[in-house]
């Protein structure tokens, strides 16, 4: 079975700093992309960042040039550099893989942004 265990949440300050980290098991071959998601309260899920098997990275204009995707493949994990956070980016963060969705989504990881 696909496991998804996102960590590294908390909370922050604005102007803060946080690395999210996606441990992945299971088979996952197939995928094409691995994806950061995000859900605020009342909102919808939404996509916030992916990264390619080519390397390929791609973020929603909303974090663009302040959070960074990447992967370690031998650890089986997938990262998200958050920086310049702000109150706007408080979520509870999933993983996930964009094209090829695995039905079952992790507990996710709570990121709050406060004063």
């Amino acid at each position: 079975q696909v496991r998804l265990v996102e960590s590294g949440g908390g909370l922050v300050q604005p102007g803060g700093s946080l690395r999210l980290s996606c441990l992945t098991s299971g088979s996952i071959f197939g995928r094409n992309a691995w994806g950061w998601y995000r859900q605020a309260p009342g909102k919808e899920r939404e996509l916030v960042a992916h990264i390619t098997r080519g390397g390929s990275r791609n973020y929603a204009e909303s974090v663009k040039g302040r959070f960074t995707i990447s992967r370690d493949n031998a650890k089986n994990t997938v990262y998200l550099e958050m920086n310049s956070l702000k109150p706007e980016d408080t979520a509870v963060y999933y993983c996930n893989f964009p094209g090829f969705e695995y039905p079952y989504w992790g507990q996710g990881t709570q990121v709050t942004v406060s004063s």
